[in-house]
């Protein structure tokens, strides 16, 4: 399958997931903008990196995905949108009774409303085109719940409505709007956590994957971001022009509890 001619835009892709998946997308032929709230030479690095090893275009635009107005601007800045990957997200774990409100209003922003701001902007220009492949990631904390996630719960579930929504408004139109929900990922960011989670708990690092970061995770392995781009890659195919205002668990069985 060839996305060719397609532009991708993903948010908050300089690492992670949103970097996966903007990878996947290159490989497929998909121009890609990456983009997160910085704006370094390691930042355009990479969109110079996913050029040369592709052979698309790739271009780094910095926007704060807290601000609407940044968001925005973004889709206009790509110069065209064919295929919207909402990634951008933080997290922060504490007791409601303890959680900074300013913590909270920071993650629905940047979690939730920046992908209604993107979707916004970039819409119009689907229909225009003839082609619109919209994809929220989203967790599997938008199908279920853990405690002390309260914003990032609220938001991931909040995203699973906006698709359901998105998937209507656009039903009639060349346009599928669906969430990735994932499990577990082995992100850098993951990995980095487990020697100090060996440390504190005095696990081995098999016990601490095992035991802690996949406790609720059946298949007990971490989703690859090759997967969840793939997964991505197929969504903006042919072959996925009937699914929308959906959600995929990419989850290892984690909500099948």
């Amino acid at each position: 399958m060839s996305l060719a001619g397609k532009t991708a835009v993903i948010t908050g892709s300089n690492s992670g997931i949103g970097l996966g998946v903007a990878r996947e997308l290159a490989k497929a032929g998909a121009n890609v903008v990456l983009n997160s709230y910085t704006d370094t030479a390691e930042d355009h690095a990479l969109a110079a990196e996913i050029a040369k090893v592709t052979g698309v275009d790739a271009k780094y635009v910095q926007a704060d995905m807290s601000n609407g107005d940044d968001c925005r601007r973004l889709i206009v800045a790509a110069g065209g949108c064919d295929i919207l990957v909402n990634n951008a997200g933080i997290q922060h774990v504490a007791p409601v009774e303890e959680f900074p409100a300013a913590k909270w209003d920071a993650i629905i922003a940047i979690n939730l409303s920046s992908a209604f701001h993107t979707t916004a902007a970039a819409v119009t220009g689907m229909r225009e085109r003839g082609y619109g492949r919209i994809i929220n990631i989203a967790s599997a904390h938008g199908l279920t719940a853990s405690p002390f996630k309260s914003a990032y719960v609220a938001a991931k579930h909040g995203i699973v409505g906006f698709t359901k929504t998105i998937g209507l408004e656009t039903a009639r139109d060349p346009i599928t709007c669906n969430a990735i929900c994932p499990g577990y990922v082995l992100t850098p960011l993951i990995d980095a956590q487990i020697p100090e989670t060996m440390k504190e708990y005095g696990m081995t690092r098999e016990e601490v994957v095992r035991d802690v970061l996949l406790a609720r995770q059946p298949s007990k392995e971490f989703a690859t971001l090759e997967q969840i781009g793939g997964t991505a890659t197929f969504l903006c195919s042919d072959a996925a022009a009937q699914i929308t205002g959906t959600t995929i668990s990419i989850d290892g069985g984690w909500t099948a509890l």
